[in-house]
Parts: structure tokens; sequence; C-alpha cells
């Protein structure tokens, strides 16, 4: 809330003045509209003052978080109410401090009486508000009506049009009235979906415009609320001879009293479009630094100014087509499904506009804390980037708990089927990958697949002398990359649009790339990223094999590619020229699905009536616990059996015909009209991951069953004994062109797999080294039994 608010109020409770007593229809309304669970609840005063309602909830069986923003009220508070239990004193500034010292499992009831009014962004507050209740839970609020309220004190009021609008924002909402003033009861926030909308139509043959886009220093947008009831963002029309910029500075004073100057002041883009048929042109410009308080001075066009997160800007209700327009310009993908504008970005970019809230910083350092103790990010480095780049200025549509959220990949980007096509992977992934890469100041990387955050991490390690090349396929996500780089003041970094496949063959260093990063699934390894990878350089990506993904880490030595390092992860695939589709067969009408990703055609004769036959089982022997990792058993199948595929089960259509595991895809292979494929019995159940194991089952259809049980049962005793515990094979990536080398010699034909650019030779063997602990975050685990894709939040496009 606002400062002269708060020296105003300080005053006024220390020099011993009260607040308005709570009433008795007050007490009757909350009695009837406010119980405490059974059992009692959370509730959360805001504002509190004196603290008599949190007292009188505290009796009426809540624990209760008094706030407020007044050091003498809570002063006064905590020792008119010395003996009272169940109540939490807190100095908060609701609108403007961290609130971690609320209580993180949210609110069964939030009040706000006779306060709402004085916030001063009172629609961020409501909805910051919803998200701290819990399941079920209530906002109640009491406030003075215009109506009911002398006209010279009527800025403690609020008028019918604010009411409505905090209606709104609600799927169950009531008012009821006491004493004068509305009481609002408040239930399941409403994620109601931003409209575009038009004032009507302009006056002259054609409209030219300017719209200024200004943030605070949270980082959080001003948009003004209109008497039309829109939200727009200052601007209006040119004058005469003078620049957009200017046009942008004069309108912001004009309108708002802030004062910014032309040197501040940047066009970013020019929008294209009709507003009733009449052409309109409006200049998007990007102010980076301004004075003042938002006043409003137009009161015949404004009712009032306020600072939005742009995380709600989807879900505020109805907003100037134009200035929604512009918003997306300066965050694409904050304010989806708008009309179609036609869009010519400027050539300038802006200097960067700082602004963060303190709870962005510490959950920034929380994120990077649980990297870190996870293993994932051992250098100082890379340590000191997950500290330093602010990942929420990358996913601004996302608010800051799941920006931050570290096992956490936020899709920033879906198709037209919902299908995530880009996003920014999980953080602990992302450390894993950069550390693999080795990197030092000075070096030159290239990063195919963009999302802005790993480029800018990347560019904070290589330092102001070295330089990220990142290359997308997806315009708009190159756009949003230079944006957001660009608003942060991330140096160092190009993002092109292009081919990832073809690498950055035009700005590729002499004697190649120090290091190169993808950051979507591969099924195969392009042959750019090998010749334009510097002699010894190291080159990370996800890699599909058989259907499993991994991120491998490789060093270039010569025309082969000699793997150093993996981690269990999952990507989105590449959607340009490397991708690859899967060969399917369904089976028992649907019920069964194989998948072969990788091999030969698979010879599938035989196997519908072999499913509609008997089924055979055969235990292997060997268990696995909670807590110990089996993630190298699925490639070893994949790369030692021949026939390898994957069954899927479509739950809907379950008969009982198969047992695969949640319905995740299991480990097969098909041979002689026999399927085979493996389950998993438990053997010890506990609540104790440690203590619980399941033995690993074959089982298999078809007349040949019997006997491909046992072998695949026997490729898992295998593992079991020479390979459990040890790690992953060495895999080397020759040219599919190049004749065979000695690194072939002596090897099964299952450990070599052709792709269409690529020869992957696996060396499965007893000398690798041992695998120390239990599985990290993120890698399979007894308790994912044969899931063959990664736990949810286990990385993702980027």
């Amino acid at each position: 809330m606002g400062y002269v608010q708060r020296e105003r109020w300080q005053d006024h409770y220390a020099q011993g003045q009260g607040f308005r007593l709570l009433s008795d229809s007050e007490r009757a309304l909350l009695a009837e509209h406010a119980l405490a669970p059974q059992g009692g609840g959370r509730a959360l005063e805001v504002g509190c003052g004196l603290g008599e309602l949190a007292v009188y909830l505290a009796g009426a069986g809540y624990r209760v978080d008094a706030v407020d923003f007044t050091g003498s009220a809570l002063d006064r508070a905590r020792e008119q109410h010395a003996g009272v239990e169940g109540v939490r004193w807190l100095h908060l500034d609701i609108e403007r401090d961290d609130p971690s010292v609320l209580d993180e499992d949210g609110y069964d009831l939030i009040t706000l009486r006779l306060v709402l009014p004085f916030a001063r962004d009172r629609t961020r507050l409501m909805r910051l508000l919803g998200e701290l209740l819990r399941p079920g839970g209530r906002i109640v609020v009491i406030t003075p009506t215009v109506a009911e309220t002398p006209a010279e004190r009527r800025n403690i009021a609020l008028d019918e049009d604010e009411i409505s609008l905090l209606l709104q924002g609600w799927e169950e909402s009531h008012r009821l009235s006491a004493d004068g003033c509305a009481v609002l009861i408040l239930r399941h926030p409403n994620p109601s979906v931003t409209t575009a909308v038009e004032k009507g139509p302009p006056t002259g043959h054609a409209l030219t415009g300017v719209l200024a886009v200004v943030t605070d220093d949270a980082g959080r947008v001003l948009l003004g609320r209109t008497t039309r009831g829109m939200w727009e963002l200052p601007g209006g029309k040119t004058e005469g001879p003078e620049s957009f910029e200017a046009a942008a500075v004069r309108e912001l004073a004009e309108e708002t009293g802030l004062i910014a100057h032309e040197a501040n002041a940047r066009v970013l883009t020019f929008l294209v479009d009709d507003s009733h048929g009449v052409p309109r042109l409006t200049a998007v410009v990007r102010i980076t630094a301004h004075s003042g308080t938002p006043t409003v001075l137009e009161p015949h066009l404004f009712a009032r100014w306020e600072h939005h997160e742009l995380s709600h800007l989807a879900r505020i209700g109805k907003i100037f087509a134009p200035a929604g327009q512009a918003l997306n310009a300066v965050w694409p993908g904050v304010l989806p499904g708008l009309p179609t504008v036609h869009a010519y970005p400027n050539a300038v970019d802006h200097p960067p506009v700082p602004g963060e809230p303190a709870q962005a910083v510490r959950l920034r350092h929380a994120m990077a804390e649980a990297v870190i103790a996870g293993g994932w990010a051992p250098s100082a480095p890379v340590q000191e980037a997950l500290r330093s780049v602010p990942r929420h200025r990358f996913a601004p549509e996302q608010d800051l708990s799941t920006a931050y959220d570290d096992n956490l990949a936020v899709v920033t980007r879906r198709d037209e089927e919902g299908a995530a096509t880009s996003s920014v992977s999980a953080a602990w992934l992302q450390a894993d990958m950069i550390e693999k890469l080795r990197l030092a100041p000075g070096m030159r990387v290239l990063e195919v697949g963009s999302s802005g955050y790993n480029a800018a991490l990347l560019a904070h390690i290589v330092g102001p002398a070295g330089q990220v090349v990142t290359v997308d396929l997806d315009p708009y996500v190159v756009e949003r990359t230079r944006r957001f780089t660009a608003e942060t003041g991330t140096r160092g970094v190009l993002a092109l649009q292009g081919e990832g496949a073809r690498g950055a063959p035009e700005h590729q260093p002499a004697g190649g790339f120090d290091a190169i990063m993808v950051t979507h699934e591969c099924w195969d390894v392009a042959p750019a990223w090998r010749e334009q990878l510097a002699e010894g350089g190291r080159l990370v990506l996800p890699l599909n094999i058989h259907g499993y993904t991994r991120a491998i880490v490789f060093e270039r030595q010569g025309e082969v590619l000699r793997s150093k390092g993996w981690t269990y992860c999952g990507f989105v695939r590449d959607l340009g020229s490397q991708a690859h589709t899967a060969q399917v067969l369904d089976l028992a009408n649907g019920q069964l699905q194989i998948r072969c990703e990788d091999g030969g055609p698979l010879d599938t004769d035989g196997l519908e009536t072999a499913v509609a036959g008997v089924r055979h089982e055969e235990a292997t022997g060997v268990t696995v616990g909670g807590n110990e990792s089996f993630e190298t058993l699925q490639l070893y199948l994949a790369t030692r059996q021949k026939g390898f595929c994957r069954l899927t089960l479509d739950p809907s259509k379950d008969t009982g015909l198969a047992q695969i595991p949640r319905g995740n895809p299991a480990a097969a292979v098909v041979a002689e009209g026999a399927l085979a494929y493996l389950t998993h019995v438990p053997v010890t159940d506990s609540d104790d991951p440690d203590q619980r194991r399941h033995e690993f089952v074959v089982h298999a259809f078809g007349d040949q069953g019997p006997t491909l049980a046992q072998q695949f049962a026997q490729a898992v005793r295998d593992w079991d004994r020479t390979v459990r515990d040890r790690g992953y094979p060495e895999l080397f990536v020759h040219p599919a062109t190049a004749t065979a080398t000695a690194s072939t010699d002596g090897l099964a034909d299952e450990a070599v797999l052709t792709k269409r650019s690529s020869r992957l030779v696996f060396t499965w063997d007893d000398k690798a080294a041992p695998r120390p602990g239990s599985a990290p975050t993120g890698q399979p685990t007894g308790q994912d039994l044969l899931v063959a894709i990664p736990p949810a939040g286990t990385g993702g496009p980027a």
C-alpha cells in the first residue's frame, strides 16, 4: 500500500486513535458465513488495525494471521490482546512485501474489513489473495459504498462498478449488507479469460497513436481502469509532427502524472489493424525509466491506475485490444487468444528494465539451493548463474512459485492440439546439461532450441568475452527470446530463426563452437553438430534410443563423438527436418499398442492371434527396491535384444489382457509371431520405499512365447549380474556413411544402432565405473517401475 498512507496510519495509531468497532450485525454475518472448519481453520486478516476482528476470529475457532503495514497499530494490538491465543501479529504490506511469512498451506478464510478502498492495486491484490485460499475457502470483504458515504469521504468507499468488478472474479459470490457497508462473500477464484474489446468508432479517416508500457520496481505493468469498464495502457493519438517516443512520454504524464524522458523511450514495434473499418497504426513504446506516483488526472476517462502482475494479465477481464497486443509485443505469450494484428518489430533494442519483487529473489535462491543439494550444479559458475538469472522473467505468464519450481518444466508454447512445443526446462536438468559442457569464460556456445532462460544461463557463465548463438525453428520462440533477453539485459546472446539441424554455419567461430547444447529430444545426431563443434569440444543432447531419452554428453574426437556422461530425462521431440515417426501397431482392438522407434520394421505377423491365446509367465528372480535405480535396464534390453519394441495399454479398453504398470510403455520383444514384455510383481510392501521391493517378471504370448520369455528373462538376469550399479555403456557416434572400425569389432549386431545420419555403437561390459548411491531426482527407481517416459517435471522442450 502507498507510503504516504502508511505514514498517515502510523501517526493515526501512534496518537492513540482507533478504528470503527465491529458491530453486532457484522458479527452475526461472520458467524453465519465465516464458520471455522471442523477441528479449526486458518484465517488471514488483512489490515488488522488494533486487532478486534482477529481476536473475534480466534474465538470462533480459527488460528489467525493478523497483518498490517502499520507498526504502531500492531504494537497496540499486541499490548491490548496480550493474553489471547491463536493470533500471530505480522508487520506486512500485503501489496508490496514478500509474503513468505504467511502460512504456506493457505487459508480457509481471508477478511478485508474497511481496507480494500485504500489498496493501490486492488485488482492485483484480490488475485493474490485468491491464490492463498485453500480449496473451499472464502474471502469476506466489508467495505463502505459510495452510495452510503458522504461526498467528502468517498475515498474510503467503493462504487458499484468496483464492486461489480470484484464479484466477476469469482465463481461463487454473495452480496450482503451491514451498517451501510457492503459485505461480499467470495469463493472459488474464477480463471476468467481476458477479452480484447474496442472503445467505439474513431472520428478520423485514419488513426495513428502510441501506447506506453511502463513497469514498477517489482516488474509489474501499469494499466488504467477506464470509465468504460476496461483496462488500458497509457497512450493516445500523436499530435502534429511529434515523434512516437515524445507522444508516449507526453501521454504518460497527462494521464498518470509519471515523468519520463524521450531518451528512456524506445519504439519496440508497430501494430497495424483497423477499428470499425478505419485503419489504425499503433506504436508500442517501452519506457525504461520514470519517476512519480500514478495519479488519476483525467477522471472522465480513468477511474484509477493499478500495477498488475504479468501472470495475472490473462485473467483480468476486458482489455482494450491494442493494449493487449502491445503487452504481447513486450512479453510474448502473456495474453493468448488475441485478435489478429500485423506487427512490425523495430530493429532498435531497448536498454534492460530492472525490477523484481523480493519474493522472486528468495524463490530463486531456494531453487538454486535445491538444485545444488541434488548434486546437479557442483561448480561455482553454474551455481552463481542459477542464483543470478531471473528465471521468472523468461516465463512472465507464470506465477513466481511455478517459475521457480526446481523440478518443473514450464510450458510456454503449445501446438493446435495442445501438445507442448517449447518450454523453460526443469532447472535441475538445465544445470546438469550445462555442467557437462565444462564451460569457461570466453567460450562460444551454440544452443539448438530456444527459451531465453537457458541461453541467459549460458551467457552468464561464458561472460562478456564469450557468445551464445541460439537457433529455433519457431519465429515466435525466437522473438520471445530476443524480447526477454533485452528486457533482462542479457548480453552476448544472438537469437536466430532457422533449422536447428543445420546449426549456425554463418556464425561458426574459426575452429568451431567450443560447446553445443541441444534442448529438444533428438532421434538422430545431425552431422552439422559434429562438424561445427571444435575438436575436443562437448555436445550435450537428449537422444532418443528405442523410445528412451537420455541427455548424453559427447566429446568430439575427429569424426567420432564419444560419450562422457548420461542423465535420465524427457524432452519434447524435434519438429524440424530430423523429426522421426515411430512404427506403430494396434492389437486387440486398440487395447494394446506396439511402438518401434529404432531398427528395421518388426515382423508382426501372427501377433493378433498370439495375444488372443494363453499368456505365459517367467519370473526373473531379479528384484529392485523403492530407491534403487534401474535406468540402465531399459537401454540394456533395448540395445541387446533383437525385435525390441515398447508395449502400451489403453486403460479405457483394459480387459486384463496384459499387466502393464499404470499404462506406461513396457519393454518388449517380438519374434516368430510371439510377443514378450517386462512387468513386475510386489515382493515386499512397506510405507518406507527403502524396504519396498518388486520382482521383474516376463509375460509372453504365442507358441514361441515360453522360449521368448526365457530369453528376455535371461537378459534381465544378465543386466543384474554384469551391468547393474555399474553405469551406462560407452557410446560412440559415427557418421552413418563411415566404414566399420575397430570400435565395432566383436560386437553383436544389437549393440550397433544405425539411424539416418549416424551409427551408434554401444559397449556394454563390466569395466564401467560403479554408480554410487541411490538415483537422484528424475531417474527411474523402484517407485517408478518400468516407466519409459520421465516423471512429470523432469525436463521439457526449451
